[in-house]
This record gives structure tokens, sequence and C-alpha cells, in this order.
């Protein structure tokens, strides 16, 4: 019975900083767009890179 005299503050304690953290999370915007780095990913631009001009001693090999 006396652990609980600890435990129950210290629970409230950690819940209390567990929804400050989700709060602080929520207002800086974390959560704003969560597919967008994945799509990001998958639509790399690879043509861009073949599209780059070649060097000069490249076009006389």
């Amino acid at each position: 019975m006396e652990s609980l005299y600890l435990l129950i503050p210290l629970a409230l304690v950690l819940v209390v900083i567990m929804v400050w953290i989700f709060l602080w999370a929520v207002k800086s915007d974390q959560f704003d767009d969560l597919e967008g780095p994945a799509h990001r990913i998958i639509m790399d631009d690879d043509d861009k890179a073949k599209e780059k001009p070649t060097s000069e001693s490249e076009n006389n090999k």
C-alpha cells in the first residue's frame, strides 16, 4: 500500500509529460504531412540526371 503513494503521483507526472509532448508536436506541425515524404521517394526525378550535358572530355572519347 505504501508503494502506491509513490507510484500514483509518478504515473500522473508521466501522463502530464506525455500529453505536453503530444500537444507540442501537434502545435509545431509534426503531423502535417505524413504521406508527402513517401511519395517524394517514389517520384524521384531520375530523368533530370540523364539530361545533364556531358563534359567535352567525355565527348572526345
